[in-house]
């Protein structure tokens, strides 16, 4: 089976290995004719980075770049990128990297047009509608990692630097325009990444499939999400060059992003939090939290995961769907707690405000409180 297509849900992607040659005629289709190519510093020196610049600087779209880039990306970063956006005349950004290059760069393009500030556009009721949607420009997303799916997503995460919260600032239109999966821009990652991201689209998938809200073609997308991780993530682990797994992952962190819309939970409300005040990597803070949390919702789930548990060839209902993940964690040497992850003097207290302040609360099956959470965060150590 050839792992090559070109999809139109939920964008434009150009799917398939080798396809990043395909980047000048994907500007194009984006009516980008002077691209500002952002991804992060580890990336920026990288030879998938600078063959993509060639590629740009060979149709004559020129070659800028800019990667300063934290891990979780912060508004000063925002701030550094329009700054080059506008100095350089561009028209349209290629949001290129891993979680934080993909954001960073959709909230470039937002924010390159906009007069107020960024936190005016915090994913809270119809903020987002405070924008000014003609003046946002138009976006090309190639992730170089499978995971977050941000290339798919209508949202980033940006950690406010003064307060150590992480925000999600939403617009309909930083939704990409057009999208390259190529699975080849994923071989470099070291097994500790390829572990980390896969648990993020599986978290993604696991959190989207038990969310109690209405969206059943989100419900299905997650399922199918959950079975790609379970069949590809420990071939990916074991042999980075292992393309079909690669491809595999591509799909799955795809769809993960875009199953949910259905809503997150207590998952990601505790990475959150974690995430910005301990600048632990997102994906492997939510496999460390993931078996707590599966436990903490038990009641509401049970059913549900019994169920995703015989589509996924697990035995044991619930209790088999635990241990697959207990023994998954395993295998992708996932720390087994929030210590073992590096997570010291740990301010529980201001964690769990932190978290009940994360919109994703509003998606966990079980209501989030101060207590239950804190409870919750205790037995993640």
């Amino acid at each position: 089976m050839s792992l090559t297509a070109n999809w139109s849900y939920p964008t434009a992607i150009r799917f398939g290995a080798g396809r990043i040659s395909e980047i000048a005629a994907a500007c194009a289709a984006a009516g980008i004719a002077k691209p500002l190519l952002v991804t992060d510093k580890g990336l920026a020196s990288l030879p998938i980075t600078q063959k993509t610049l060639d590629l740009l600087d060979a149709a004559g779209l020129g070659r800028a770049m800019f990667s300063d880039v934290d891990p979780n990306p912060t508004e000063q970063n925002v701030d550094a990128g329009v700054k080059a956006y506008q100095a350089g005349g561009h028209d349209g950004v290629i949001a290129f990297g891993g979680g934080s290059g993909l954001d960073l760069g959709k909230v470039v393009a937002f924010m390159a047009g906009q007069t107020r500030p960024l936190w005016d556009f915090e994913d809270i009721g119809d903020w987002w509608s405070r924008a000014d949607a003609d003046a946002i420009a138009p976006i090309v997303a190639v992730p170089t990692t499978a995971g977050t799916g941000s290339e798919v997503g209508r949202a980033s995460v940006i950690t406010n630097s003064e307060t150590h919260e992480k925000k999600i600032i939403f617009h309909p239109k930083i939704l990409p325009a057009v999208v390259i999966c190529d699975p080849e821009l994923t071989v470099g990652m070291p097994p500790a990444i390829t572990a980390g991201t896969g648990m993020d689209a599986f978290a993604h998938c696991l959190e989207a499939f038990c969310s109690p809200h209405y969206h059943p073609m989100s419900q299905g997308i997650a399922l199918e999400g959950m079975r790609l991780v379970k069949e590809y993530l420990p071939r990916a682990f074991a042999d980075g060059s292992d393309i079909e797994a690669r491809g595999q992952m591509m799909s799955a962190a795809a769809m993960g992003a875009t199953a949910f819309q259905k809503g997150l939970g207590a998952i990601h409300a505790l990475s959150h939090p974690i995430g910005a005040v301990h600048h632990t990597h997102h994906g492997t803070t939510n496999a460390v939290v993931m078996l707590p949390v599966l436990d903490y919702n038990r009641a509401a789930i049970e059913d549900r995961l019994a169920m995703a548990a015989h589509y996924l060839g697990i035995d044991g209902g619930f209790d088999g769907f635990r241990a697959f993940v207990a023994d998954l964690n395993k295998n992708l040497s996932i720390p087994a707690n929030l210590t073992e992850l590096g997570v010291k003097n740990p301010d529980i207290d201001a964690l769990v405000a932190s978290a009940l302040r994360d919109p994703s609360v509003g998606g966990n099956p079980i209501e989030m409180t101060a207590e239950n959470t804190k409870a919750l965060f205790e037995a993640c150590f």
